[in-house]
C-alpha cells in the first residue's frame, strides 16, 4: 500500500510521521499475545488470570434495578451535561459517611465524571502550559501525565520504594523541578502496590503543596476498599480543600466498572475548572446510570462486602506464595499485590534466569498459564490481581491451591 499523505499529517504528541511505525510492543499486548499462545498450546489446562484489574462480578442487583427504572423514566432521555443534581448530593453525602468529610457544598464542590479516566485527562488542560511540570508518582497510572505531555509538559517520575513503604519522599524533588511543577498526583489505596497513605503523610503533602503553590490530585479510585480501619480521604486532612481534589470512581468499589461514572470533589476552583473543562469535552454521563449510583453510593455496605472478598482472597494468595518461597505481604487495601520478581527459578537440575519483572511474568505465563503483570518502573516486580473469577469460597481455594501446586518444587532466588 503506497504511503498516504496523512502519514505526514499525525501531531508530533503522538509520533508524527512516524505515528504507527513504532514496533515496539506495549506490555499488555505482550501479555494477551502470550496468553493466547499459552492456551493454544495447553488447550486442556486453564488459564489463571491474576492480571487483570477489573472485578469479577456484576454490579448488585438494587442498583441494576435502579438503572433499569431510570432508564425508563422519559425525563433521564436528555444531556446531562454537568448535571445530575441528586449524583452531586449522594457524593457529598457519601464523603461524610465513608469518610467522615463534612462541609462540603453539592453545588461548588464536587461535579460528576464519565470514571476517573476521562477526569485524569482533563485536569491538565485546566493548568499546564509547555514547559511545565507535572510530579506523578511512580509506578502508577500515567493518564494525566500522558496528557500534560500532549499539552507541551513535562513529567517528573516519583518513585514508590519498599523501604518507604511506598509513600513518595517529597525530598527527592529537585528544585529545579519544584519551580516549574504546577500538580502533584497521588493514588492511595496505589495501583499497583496496594499501599495505604497515612493521615500523617496527607497533612506533610497539604504543607508541601502550599509551600510550593501545588495542585494535589489524589486519584482515590481504591479509596474504600480497604482491609484494615476505616477508609480515609485526603479531604480529611486539615487544609486540603485549599490545595487539592479527589477523584472517586464507583469502577472497582462497587463492581462498576464499564458503567463509567465517578466524581471530582474539592478545592472549588479546580472542581470549577475541571467543569468548565467537561462542557467543552462531553455531555455528561446519561442520567439514569447517575440514578443507580445514588443507591450505590447510599448503600456503602457494599463496597464492604466487595472488600471483604478481596481481603479474604488476598490472605490465600499471599500464604500460597510465600508457601513457595516469595516475600509476599498483604496489602493495607486495593485488590493488588505487588510482588518482588526472582532472578532465577530452579527445578530438577534445570534453572532460568530473569532479567525483569517482565521476563518472570511472562515465564509464568508461557509454562505454567499464570497470567500476572510486570512492573519494572522502581525495581523488578510483578502484580497479582485477586480479582479473578471464581464464584464462591471453594472455587477461590481451588484456584490459589492450583497457583501453589503449579509452581511447586520450584527453588526461586530473589
Amino acid at each position: 500500500m503506497t504511503e498516504s499523505y496523512i502519514q505526514k499529517l499525525f501531531a508530533e504528541r503522538i509520533g508524527g510521521e512516524n505515528y504507527g511505525k513504532d514496533t515496539a510492543i506495549y506490555k499488555f499486548e505482550k501479555i494477551k499475545r502470550a496468553k493466547n499462545a499459552a492456551k493454544a498450546e495447553n488447550p486442556s489446562v486453564d488459564l489463571i488470570d491474576m492480571g487483570v484489574g477489573e472485578p469479577d462480578e456484576m454490579a448488585y442487583p438494587q442498583v441494576i434495578k435502579a438503572l433499569q427504572e431510570a432508564a425508563e423514566d422519559p425525563e433521564n432521555r436528555g444531556y446531562a451535561d454537568n448535571g445530575g443534581g441528586d449524583f452531586k448530593e449522594a457524593s457529598i453525602r457519601y464523603m461524610k459517611n465513608v469518610f467522615g468529610v463534612e462541609g462540603l457544598n453539592s453545588d461548588t464542590n464536587v461535579c460528576h465524571s464519565i470514571g476517573s479516566k476521562t477526569a485524569l485527562s482533563m485536569l491538565p488542560a485546566c493548568f499546564v502550559n509547555p514547559g511545565e511540570y507535572v510530579i506523578m508518582t511512580t509506578p502508577g497510572y500515567p493518564v494525566l501525565g500522558t496528557h500534560a505531555k500532549y499539552l507541551g509538559g513535562e513529567v517528573f517520575n516519583l518513585e514508590l520504594k519498599e523501604k518507604n513503604k511506598y509513600l513518595p519522599d517529597l525530598t527527592e524533588i529537585p528544585p529545579e523541578v519544584l519551580q516549574k511543577a504546577k500538580v502533584i498526583v497521588i493514588n492511595y489505596p496505589n495501583n499497583p502496590t496496594g499501599a495505604t497513605a497515612t493521615l500523617e503523610f496527607f497533612k506533610e503533602l497539604v504543607d508541601f503543596a502550599k509551600k510550593h503553590n501545588l495542585i494535589v490530585v489524589q486519584d482515590a479510585a481504591y479509596a474504600s476498599l480497604v482491609f484494615e480501619g476505616k477508609p480515609t480521604s485526603f479531604l480529611e486532612v486539615e487544609g486540603a480543600l485549599e490545595v487539592g481534589v479527589e477523584l472517586h470512581s464507583l469502577s472497582k468499589s462497587y463492581n462498576m466498572t464499564g458503567w463509567r461514572i465517578g466524581f471530582v470533589v474539592g478545592n472549588e476552583l479546580i472542581v470549577k475548572a475541571y467543569s468548565d473543562m467537561k462542557d467543552n469535552s462531553d455531555s455528561g454521563q446519561f442520567l439514569a446510570i447517575q440514578k443507580a449510583a445514588v443507591v450505590g453510593l447510599d448503600t456503602p455496605v457494599i463496597t464492604e462486602e466487595i472488600t471483604a472478598k478481596y481481603s479474604r482472597r488476598m490472605d490465600l494468595l499471599t500464604q500460597a506464595l510465600n508457601d513457595n518461597g516469595f516475600q509476599a505481604e498483604k496489602p493495607a487495601g486495593s485488590f493488588f499485590l505487588y510482588v518482588q520478581a526472582p532472578m532465577s527459578a530452579e527445578k530438577d537440575g534445570n534453572k532460568v534466569h530473569f532479567q525483569s519483572g517482565e521476563e518472570f511474568s511472562q515465564w509464568l505465563i508461557k509454562e505454567h498459564l499464570i497470567s500476572t503483570v510486570p512492573w519494572d518502573d522502581v525495581g523488578n516486580y510483578i502484580r497479582f490481581s485477586v480479582t479473578f473469577a471464581a464464584k464462591g469460597e471453594e472455587e477461590e481455594k481451588a484456584i490459589i491451591s492450583e497457583i501453589q501446586s503449579r509452581l511447586a518444587g520450584f527453588n526461586f532466588c530473589f
